[in-house]
C-alpha cells in the first residue's frame, strides 16, 4: 500500500512540476516547450520519523524529495484519497526546496490551499489535485517554518465544496531535508 502511494506521489510530482514552474516561475511559453522526461521509480534513501527522503532519475538528472502523509484527516467519514506533503529538489531545473501539497481529490477551481505552521500561514495556488506556494519568494520561509515548527495543518476545499483539513507531524523534517541537501 505504501509503495503504491509513493509511486502515485511520484507521478503527481512529475505532473505537477511543470505546472508549478509554468505558473510561479516561468512564462507559460517556456513551460509548454518542456516535455516530461523519462524517469525511474523512486528509491527511498532513508526514513526520518514522519518524513521519508527519496530520489529518482529524471532524464540525465536526479530529483530528490521528502514526503510525509497526514497524521489526521478531517472531516472523518469521507474518502480523502491519498494525501501527501512534499518538498523537492530538482537541481537540473535549478529548483531548490519547493513545497507542494498533493491532495487525494481535485481541489475546487480558483481556490487556495492554506498551510499553517504554528501561527504562520502560507497560501498555495491550486491546479487539479496539487498546490504550490503562491509567492515563490515565500518558499524558503515555509521550509524554514517546517524545520522549526511544532504542528502543520493543510486546509483545502474539494471540487465538491467539502472543506478538509490535514495535520502533519514535523518530526524528522530537518533530518530528511538535510539528507537531500546535496542532491545532484
Amino acid at each position: 500500500m505504501f509503495v503504491r502511494s509513493i509511486a502515485l506521489a511520484l507521478s503527481l510530482v512529475l505532473a505537477g512540476a511543470g505546472i508549478a514552474s509554468a505558473q510561479a516561475k516561468k512564462p507559460a511559453a517556456q513551460a509548454t516547450q518542456q516535455a516530461a522526461p523519462a524517469s525511474s521509480a523512486p528509491t527511498r534513501i532513508q526514513q526520518f520519523q514522519a518524513w521519508g527522503a527519496y530520489s529518482y532519475k529524471s532524464g540525465a538528472s536526479t530529483v530528490c524529495y521528502v514526503l510525509s502523509v497526514p497524521t489526521e484527516k478531517k472531516p472523518a467519514g469521507i474518502d480523502h484519497g491519498d494525501n501527501f506533503f512534499i518538498v523537492s529538489q530538482r537541481p537540473g531545473q535549478n529548483i531548490s526546496y519547493e513545497p507542494q501539497a498533493m491532495m487525494g481529490y481535485v481541489v475546487k477551481d480558483a481556490s487556495k490551499i492554506d498551510v499553517v505552521i504554528d501561527n504562520k500561514s502560507f497560501v498555495m495556488f491550486t491546479k487539479d489535485k496539487a498546490g504550490w506556494v503562491e509567492n515563490a519568494a515565500q518558499e524558503p520561509a515555509l521550509v524554514a517554518a517546517m524545520k522549526t515548527g511544532h504542528a502543520m495543518t493543510v486546509n483545502a476545499t474539494s471540487r465538491k465544496g467539502t472543506a478538509t483539513s490535514y495535520s502533519y507531524s514535523l518530526s524528522g523534517i530537518s533530518a530528511a531535508l538535510k539528507q537531500i541537501e546535496a542532491c545532484k
